[in-house]
């Protein structure tokens, strides 16, 4: 699963590739949210993303593009 993490006053946005399901990530980021705490991810790399959540611009949940190579047309 691909997540979009937006950061106020960031230039970039983060992207996670995680195994978490789409209700585990947003039941996560509903809390975080809601008791001003953090959202703390794991990629399927192992490596850990913490992001407070008064600092969050937005969060897009959704599958990423498998491995295109090339040009497209």
């Amino acid at each position: 699963m691909e997540v979009k993490i937006g950061v106020q006053n960031a230039a970039r946005e983060l992207t996670i590739e995680t195994d978490e399901s789409t209700e585990a990530i947003e039941k996560l980021v509903a809390d975080a949210v809601s008791g001003e705490g953090v959202i703390a991810l794991t990629d399927t790399k192992g490596r850990r993303v913490i992001v407070p959540a008064a600092k969050l611009a937005y969060v897009e949940i959704g599958h990423g593009t498998a491995g295109q190579v090339g040009f497209r047309s």
